[in-house]
């Protein structure tokens, strides 16, 4: 057995790493499952706003992408109902709509080739930050992921329907995971639903920290070095196929509807990763 308590950081953390990916199942969700899910998720986090924001994943056939139908809040998303659409924003499959915003979205992916889901929201805490025209900060252990990974985009551009917008909100948010929009509310992206989703999550309770901690004091700055070590540290696929279970697990007791389940009782465990 190897001697922990003489090993460096750096070979603990890659002990750790190693033992996540050994130990953490993949799940077998569907995207539009994960999607669903993610719906689910972010309502009951606080990112409801009535009929406003969008998520979408990229769909296998290349320029197309999953989205819910417009109408339908965020507790009212299934696997079903969701809707399968162009860059043109063209339903493939399923009635009704996508959000006319989402062509904001068709200009991330085309500008992004390593984002699989894009996230779009008006949260509380985010949208109240947006309106004082700052910055997201990052100066809590939890909320590193974001660290020198969320953009600002500092000019509101109206609404988000035209081209125009499209381009402005994919160049803002340059090579980053996240943008933060003033006087509106926030984007993120990810390699993954699951990836995109634990940081939407995290998003909202980075904003509020900074708010609460704003109206104490000045908020103090993290050591650079250590900040990006703990960016790395918690950005991780496993971590984030980690948390999504355990937020699917809950919404999923919220939310019963939400995705088709399997006839056989492991068949929820074996998902989420229990």
């Amino acid at each position: 057995m190897t001697d922990t308590f003489s090993a460096t950081k750096p070979d603990l953390a890659a002990l750790a790493h190693r033992r996540m990916r050994e130990v953490i199942p993949d799940n077998d969700w569907t995207s539009r499952q994960k999607l669903a899910l993610t719906c689910r998720i972010l309502f009951d986090g606080g990112h409801d706003s009535g009929l406003a924001g969008q998520i979408t994943t990229r769909a296998e056939r290349p320029g197309t992408y999953w989205t819910q139908r417009l109408g339908l809040g965020f507790d009212e998303v299934t696997e079903d109902n969701l809707l399968l659409v162009d860059e043109d924003l063209e339903v493939l499959e399923g009635a009704g709509m996508a959000n006319p915003a989402n062509r904001f979205h068709s200009w991330v992916y085309r500008a992004r080739p390593d984002v699989n889901c894009v996230i779009h929201t008006h949260p509380l805490h985010i949208s109240a930050l947006s309106m004082l025209e700052t910055p997201l900060v990052v100066s809590h252990m939890d909320t590193c992921p974001l660290y020198d990974d969320c953009a600002f985009l500092e000019n509101w551009p109206g609404i988000p329907v035209g081209n125009e917008e499209g381009e402005i909100i994919s160049a803002a948010l340059g090579d980053k995971r996240a943008l933060l929009l003033a006087h509106h509310g926030m984007l993120v992206t990810g390699r993954t639903v699951e990836e995109a989703c634990t940081l939407a999550l995290l998003f909202e309770r980075a904003a509020r920290l900074q708010l609460l901690a704003s109206a104490a004091g000045a908020v103090r700055p993290l050591p650079a070095e250590l900040a990006r070590e703990a960016h790395d540290w918690i950005s991780t696929p496993k971590r984030d196929q980690a948390s999504f279970a355990y937020y699917a697990r809950r919404a999923l007791r919220a939310h019963p509807d939400c995705v088709r389940r399997a006839g056989d009782a492991g068949s929820a465990e074996r998902r989420t990763g229990v």
